[in-house]
């Protein structure tokens, strides 16, 4: 019998259960400068955040005067299989970078090496290994010689803790690797990071990696953890944070695949990474509410891990190879002179491997929250509002005479996922929608997911600007399948009626419908297949509401209605764009785009493609920005630098597109008039 407690479907009425426990871990393990150890010791309750969303300012929001990237990973090598290739994209482009690795990697200690026997088991050793090779992959990335020789120290954190440093700059090229060095959530069950995110009364002692300028071992709890994550932001005030996946799907395994997967009990991931991932965000969140001078000028960016085992590969062969080639450097061999007398990488990285692992981690970059980064909406005259987030709050930009976006306005909601979904009512009045992460709590506490709305005032009333964020609930009534939500998606239909739709835990959607009158309706599930998030959702012609999403057999459809029978349609890698009864997508690992209930479209790249008008919007191989109109490319006469998630419009003075930069500023392309 399945666990009570366990993931599942969903109850349909009735109060929801008790919490379940999402991470798993036991006992302490032995003491020593090799191992790592739980203890318990007194700590103030956990504190609660489950305050209402906060209120729209309508004042300026600080922006960035320079860019950062910092990236929290809990393993070396989590940035090069689930974050490339948009890191190599920031540092082509002379961002900073700073890495923080939570755990040291020190497994079980055992550096295998493919086709001999296991050596001994050695933990400082293994973890040392893994940071050369961490050293080897980014000097290769700057344009340095894989044994370049890297500026070595220490940092002092807060609360009196110390981490090692690894410095390396070229040119206008710069990268710090910070290890804090937390013991590893291994499969023996030792106690990591999980159970300190889970438990009350933890202390978790750190690895010293051989050869570290570190001399003595330290010991974190949960606060000190989140204290130090703080820290490291206020001190590099990064304006891009990447992290992993703090809510990643339900996934029921039976046990011998889950242990061959590497992945915790039911769900699709690594349970450090769920647990850094949730630190991370608990960092972001106090750092946002507590930063003097109010909201700190930063985006975020969450990747899906071993989700990528479950879902179609989205990189094409060109894409792939360049990310590939980072973990090469990372996995290295017993062969290779690199001079660290505890080994020069992950052995069983190295080579092809990891294009050749059956799980296929590297074949994929998948985002946990996809979706264009602005909500565009044309004025009457063609110029652009974009509304987005920045310090975790919603921010709305306008469109210049000049053609650039002026200052961001707050506009609250916070703390907020970085994708917004947004609807134009029938009167003008704009709504904004945001998947809110409106509790981020360990030890016990909740951990709440919601969508809120944020809706425009009348013109004419007495107080002009927007309205109080209200509450939308979630379609989940557990708040642990309550976490597994996707961003909100909506469109205005042609009565009027706004329709919102969710990924729900199943993997299916839901919907709520705002009635003519204002008011919302209950959450309803629509049933269908099994899709990945990044939801289309259009006003067809026929008067009737589409959604598309891509799964894993084909595209899925639905009506407001429910469900459309599968057409048999090619499987698609991402989103699907859709444009009345056409559709675009790239099917897996392939650069090709397939059109449907349209001529074939010659539009060679990568990754999702947006569609508005006669114009289609995407990346090349190389990561740069490409529009596609009556079969001309055309791009940007700058290089631009764009996160994931790039916006187009059609409007009276020409297509638009707009995204957000790895300084945390919005940009905006009018290709006619850069023509002009």
């Amino acid at each position: 019998m399945r666990d009570p407690g366990a993931p599942g479907k969903r109850p349909r009425r009735g109060p929801a259960p008790a919490r379940r426990t999402l991470l798993l871990g036991t006992a302490a393990v032995a003491a020593g400068s090799a191992a790592a150890a739980c203890t318990r010791t007194t700590e103030a309750p956990p504190r609660s955040s489950t305050a209402a969303p906060s209120p729209a300012t309508g004042l300026p929001a600080t922006q960035s005067d320079r860019a950062l990237l910092l990236q929290f990973l809990a393993h070396p090598d989590d940035d090069l299989f689930f974050m490339n290739p948009d890191t190599q994209h920031a540092v082509a482009a002379g961002t900073p970078l700073v890495c923080v690795y939570v755990t040291a990697g020190e497994a079980d200690g055992v550096n295998k090496i493919p086709g001999q026997p296991h050596p001994p088991a050695d933990q400082p050793a293994y973890a040392a290994a893994r940071h050369q090779g961490l050293r080897q992959s980014y000097a290769e990335l700057i344009g340095l010689p894989l044994f370049t020789p890297w500026q070595t120290g220490t940092l002092k954190l807060p609360g009196g803790h110390r981490a090692e440093v690894n410095t390396l700059e070229h040119g206008d090229r710069r990268v710090d690797l910070i290890h804090l060095n937390l013991a590893m959530h291994t499969p023996a069950w030792h106690m990591g990071a999980p159970a300190l995110w889970r438990q009350s009364g933890l202390m978790l002692r750190t690895v010293i990696p051989q050869g570290s300028p570190l001399r003595s071992v330290q010991s974190y709890d949960h606060e000190s953890l989140i204290d130090v994550l703080v820290g490291l932001l206020e001190r590099y005030r990064p304006t891009l944070v990447q992290t992993l996946d703090p809510d990643p799907d339900i996934q029921l395994s039976d046990e011998r695949t889950r242990i061959r997967d590497s992945e915790q009990p039911g769900y699709s991931d690594h349970a450090d990474h769920t647990a850094v991932a949730s630190f991370t965000w608990a960092a972001l969140i106090r750092w946002a509410q507590t930063a003097e001078g109010g909201p700190p000028p930063f985006v975020t960016t969450a990747f899906r891990g071993y989700y990528n085992n479950h879902w179609p590969k989205n990189l094409p062969t060109a894409v792939l190879k360049a990310k590939a080639a980072l973990l090469r450097p990372y996995g290295a061999a017993p062969e290779w002179q690199c001079g660290n007398p505890a080994g020069c990488g992950d052995y069983n990285v190295g080579g092809n491997r990891p294009l050749t692992n059956r799980k296929g981690w590297v074949r994929a970059t998948h985002y946990r929250y996809p979706g264009p980064r602005l909500q565009l909406a044309t004025g009457p005259d063609g110029r652009l509002t974009a509304y987005g987030v920045l310090g975790l709050r919603a921010v709305r930009y306008q469109e210049r005479p000049n053609g650039t976006f002026g200052k961001p306005v707050d506009l609250g909601g916070g703390p907020l996922a970085p994708v917004l979904g947004a609807a134009r009512l029938p009167d003008g009045r704009q709504l904004v929608f945001g998947l809110r992460l409106a509790s981020v709590e360990g030890r016990g506490a909740q951990n709440v997911r919601e969508i809120v709305v944020l809706e425009e005032r009348a013109t004419g009333t007495k107080r002009s600007g927007f309205t109080a964020w209200t509450g939308l609930g979630n379609p989940e009534y557990e708040p642990v399948r309550g976490r597994r939500i996707g961003v909100p998606v909506a469109v205005t239909a042609k009565d009027g009626r706004v329709h919102l739709f969710v990924r729900n835990a199943d993997q299916g959607i839901s919907t709520r419908v705002r009635g003519t009158d204002g008011v919302w309706s209950p959450w309803r599930d629509l049933g269908g297949g099994q899709v990945q998030d990044g939801l289309t959702a259009i006003a067809g012609d026929d008067g009737q509401v589409h959604v598309y999403a891509p799964g894993r057999d084909t595209v899925h459809h639905w009506t407001q209605d429910g469900p459309v029978p599968s057409a048999g349609l090619p499987v698609p890698a991402d989103s699907i764009a859709a444009l009345g009864s056409r559709l675009y997508y790239r099917p897996p690992a392939s650069t090709e785009l397939i059109s449907i209930g349209g001529e074939p479209v010659r539009f060679p790249g990568y990754g999702p493609v947006s569609a508005a008008g006669e114009y289609l919007l995407g990346r090349d191989v190389r990561g740069a920005l490409q529009l596609l109109h009556r079969g001309r490319l055309t791009h940007p006469a700058t290089a631009r630098t764009s996160l994931d998630g790039p916006a187009l419009a059609d409007t009276r003075l020409g297509p638009a597109v707009a995204g957000l930069s790895p300084d945390a500023r919005p940009w905006l392309w009018r290709p006619k008039q850069s023509q002009a």
